[in-house]
């Protein structure tokens, strides 16, 4: 490391625990991107929520960047390494803290993971509802405002994280809002920081609010001809208020590569829709009988239900698994993911235009959707030797991006910013940039937390 006396003070800190060799810095030096890796000076492991102080106090005193790291699953390039600073990993941060049943709520450190958590509730009848499919830590996910799969029921990070515990570019240690269902007091900071990828401080821990386990859980699929088909039916089914926990909408090409990946039998390469009811079994009947008939209207299949719940987690597991079967096309591929986001009524408009354009761009390019709240992605695959390739995918992006802000949507439903969507959250909010770059002075004066992600800092 440069900083010999920074570099000191990490190891009488630390011990073992700060590591500047090769190989584990390129462990920890991107996520699941397109970027080449970049390689920060070291990277550190805290124990607590003090450990982490000293680090940031160190740092702030030296003028050293930290980029914070999770289980390495975003996509939009938020860990990329800093090759001037240090890496903060947070994976020795990963116990459950505490669980209030009673009240339905936990606090859990940062690198605790959703599967984890959820493991561990199983048996006090609660459950953690947000799933952005990769097992992501519970600190990553309210750093990029992640949800997944039902958000469509339960909502998304924001919805179901009551406080944080944060550490600032200072040192300092905050702790913002509360264990109770509501607040009045002060300014929502909790807010301020869910989304806030690493730049305003670093998050080591999260205080939840869980749900009931349901009574009665039931999974289909149903397939469509045409994915406008499939898309229409997901917008009527969010429109006639039907409770269901998620509908998730694959397209012809997504569908024949999980087909292949996750040996799916007797499903056929077809837009498809994922559907999940939770409930009651009288409240699941009467909300399954609504669903089917609005399928059939648009011409969709019987529905294949997946009848145990082995059946249900591999058909869900297939779904979760989609961008790894995106990657397994070959070796020598890169897959470009983006995702918008759109009011439900433009949804089919939306997504039908991504699938015009895809081809157009002569594109290679399946697609997956949170079709219950307006959320779609587009996996693009490229080879990453031919230059030109990237450029086009940029161009069909622009188009897309350009689209959903037409159609009074969002650059981005989940991913978050990252360095890949800076330029279109300028598009988004001109008017706002301002505005973020001064409260992160104000946080960060020195700019040393997760420097250019989301936007980039004039001094």
């Amino acid at each position: 490391m440069k900083n010999q006396v920074l570099q000191n003070e990490l190891i009488n800190l630390l011990g073992n625990r700060y590591s500047t060799s090769e190989s584990t810095r390129l462990n920890y030096s991107r996520g699941e991107d397109v970027f080449e890796p970049k390689l920060s000076q070291a990277v550190v492991f805290p124990e607590t929520n003090e450990e982490i102080s000293t680090i940031v106090k160190l740092c702030n005193t030296h003028n050293i960047p930290i980029v914070p790291f999770g289980a390495g699953t975003s996509l939009e390039g938020h860990v990329l390494g800093n090759q001037d600073g240090i890496t903060l990993s947070l994976e020795k941060m990963n116990k459950v803290l505490s669980v209030n049943e009673e009240d339905f709520d936990c606090r859990v450190q940062a690198y605790v993971t959703r599967k984890q958590l959820n493991q561990e509730l199983k048996a006090k009848g609660v459950f953690f509802p947000i799933d952005p499919g990769a097992d992501a830590t519970i600190g990553g996910m309210t750093a990029t405002s992640a949800s997944g799969t039902m958000a469509v029921k339960y909502g998304t990070m924001k919805t179901v994280i009551t406080g944080l515990t944060v550490i600032i570019a200072s040192g300092e240690i905050i702790r913002t809002g509360t264990r109770t269902k509501k607040t009045a007091a002060g300014y929502n900071l909790t807010n301020l920081f869910i989304g806030s990828e690493g730049t305003l401080g670093i998050i080591s821990e999260i205080h939840l609010r869980l749900s009931p386990i349901p009574e009665n859980i039931m999974s289909a699929i149903c397939q469509f001809d045409n994915l406008e088909q499939a898309v229409l039916t997901a917008k009527e089914i969010i429109q006639y208020g039907v409770q269901i926990a998620r509908i998730e909408m694959l397209n012809k090409d997504q569908m024949d590569m999980c087909i292949q990946y996750s040996n799916l039998n007797n499903i056929e390469a077809k837009p498809t829709l994922f559907y999940e009811f939770h409930g009651s079994e009288s409240s699941n009947k009467e909300s399954i009988d609504l669903v089917k008939s609005l399928s059939e209207n648009n011409k969709g299949s019987e529905f294949k239900w997946a009848s145990s719940t082995e059946e249900r987690n591999k058909l869900w597991q297939a779904r979760h698994d989609a961008y790894y079967a995106v990657k397994a096309q070959s070796n020598n591929i890169k897959v470009y993911v983006t995702d918008i986001c759109v009011p439900i009524s433009n949804l089919v408009e939306s997504i039908t235009f991504a699938e015009k354009e895809i081809k157009k761009f002569g594109l290679r390019a399946p697609m997956v959707g949170h079709v219950g709240d307006g959320n779609f992605h587009v996996a693009i695959i490229y080879e990453p030797e031919k230059k030109e390739s990237y450029k086009i995918i940029r161009e069909f992006s622009d188009k897309l991006i350009d689209k959903a802000l037409k159609l009074d949507g969002t650059i981005t439903g989940e991913h978050g910013i990252g360095i890949q969507k800076k330029e279109y959250l300028i598009k988004q909010h001109p008017d706002n940039i301002a505005l973020m770059q001064g409260i992160k002075k104000l946080l960060d004066p020195k700019n040393i937390m997760n420097p250019g992600k989301i936007f980039d800092l004039s001094n």
